[in-house]
C-alpha cells in the first residue's frame, strides 16, 4: 500500500488557510492512485506529529505545501515527523532543487517515508503560475501584449525564499510567451508597491507566490500596489493603476492545477501515480474553463 501525505503551514486565525490543502487532497484522492491520503497541519489540527500513526500503508509519500525550503522543509517538518536520520546534506540542493530522501521514522515501525522537497520550487510550479494568468485574466492565450509579475514574500532571514521566486521567473521568461516577466517582492526590493514602474505593458497579471490567500495576499499586496485604499472594499480585476491595468490573480496555491504539482512531487519519489498527472491536468484545465 502507498500513501500521500500533505503538510502544510495551517494558521490559527486564518480559517481558510488550509482550504486549498483540502482540495488538493481532494483531487489527487479522486484520482484513485494512492490507498491513503491525508493532510497534516502545523497550526491546525491534524498535526504532522500524529499524521503518520493514521497510515496503514507500509510506502508514505510525504509533500510539503511550501513555497520554498528553509525552517520549516528543513527543520520543522523531519522534526515533528521523526524522520530518523534526516540531513538537509541528502537533498543536496541549491536551494530550489530538492527533490526526495527515504527514511523511516522513529516511532511508528514498518513503515518507508519518501520525504520530498516542496511543491513552490518543482517544475511544475512554472505551469501553475502561467495557468493562474490564463485564470484570471480568462485568456488561456494569455501572454502577448501582457507582463507577468511573480510576487514573493522576501526576507532576509531566508534567501532561499527570494530564490524559489527568481527560478519560476526565468522560466517563465524562457518561454517568450509573455512580454515581460518581473520578480517582485513585499520586503525586499524590487517591491511590489512600484509595480507600473518596472512593465511598459499595459496590462500586467500579478500572481504572488503564496499557498493560500490571507493577509498578505488580501490586504498587503492590493493596498500596496493600489488596487484599493481598503482591502474591506474589494477592487475590481482589472484595477487600472497609474494607465496600466493591473490583473492581480491572489495566491497561486489557490490555482487547482497544484494538485499536479504535489503528484509529480510524489512521482519524482517513487510513487507509482499511473497516468494521474495527465488526467489531473486535464481535468483541471476543463474546471477552469467552465
Amino acid at each position: 500500500m502507498q500513501a500521500l501525505v500533505i503538510v502544510a503551514h495551517g494558521s490559527h486565525l486564518n480559517p481558510d488557510s488550509s482550504t486549498p490543502t483540502y482540495t488538493h487532497a481532494d483531487t489527487v484522492r479522486e484520482a484513485g492512485v494512492f490507498d491513503e491520503v491525508r493532510t497534516a497541519f502545523w497550526k491546525e489540527e491534524p498535526h504532522f506529529r500524529e499524521v503518520l500513526r493514521t497510515l496503514e500503508s507500509d510506502e508514505v509519500f510525504v509533500v510539503p505545501l511550501f513555497v520554498s525550503e528553509g525552517y520549516f522543509t528543513e527543520q520543522v517538518i523531519p522534526r515533528e515527523l521523526r524522520l530518523d536520520g534526516f540531513d538537509v546534506e541528502q537533498w543536496d540542493s541549491d536551494g530550489t532543487s530538492a527533490d526526495s530522501t527515504t527514511l523511516s521514522a522513529t516511532d511508528v515501525a514498518g513503515k518507508t517515508v519518501h520525504y520530498c522537497g516542496p511543491a513552490g520550487t518543482h517544475d511544475a510550479m512554472t505551469d501553475v503560475i502561467v495557468r493562474r494568468a490564463e485564470s484570471v485574466t480568462g485568456d488561456p492565450d494569455v501572454g502577448p501584449g501582457f507582463g507577468l509579475a511573480v510576487v514573493g514574500h522576501g526576507t532576509e532571514r531566508n534567501e532561499n525564499s527570494a530564490k524559489a521566486i527568481r527560478y519560476h521567473t526565468e522560466r517563465i521568461r524562457d518561454l517568450d510567451r509573455f512580454d515581460e516577466v518581473r520578480d517582485l517582492y513585499m520586503d525586499e526590493d524590487p517591491e511590489v508597491d512600484d509595480v507600473t514602474e518596472f512593465f511598459e505593458s499595459d496590462d500586467v497579471v500579478v500572481v504572488p507566490l503564496f499557498i493560500a490567500d490571507g493577509y498578505h495576499t488580501q490586504e498587503d499586496i492590493p493596498e500596496d500596489m493600489g488596487l484599493t485604499d481598503d482591502h474591506r472594499t474589494g477592487w475590481d480585476t482589472p484595477t487600472e493603476v497609474d494607465g496600466t491595468r493591473i490583473w492581480y490573480a491572489g495566491a497561486v496555491g489557490t490555482e487547482e492545477l497544484m494538485a499536479d504539482v504535489v503528484l509529480e512531487r510524489a512521482r519524482d519519489a517513487g510513487a507509482d501515480v499511473g497516468d494521474a498527472v495527465e488526467r489531473v491536468r486535464e481535468a483541471t484545465r476543463r474546471a477552469g474553463a467552465d
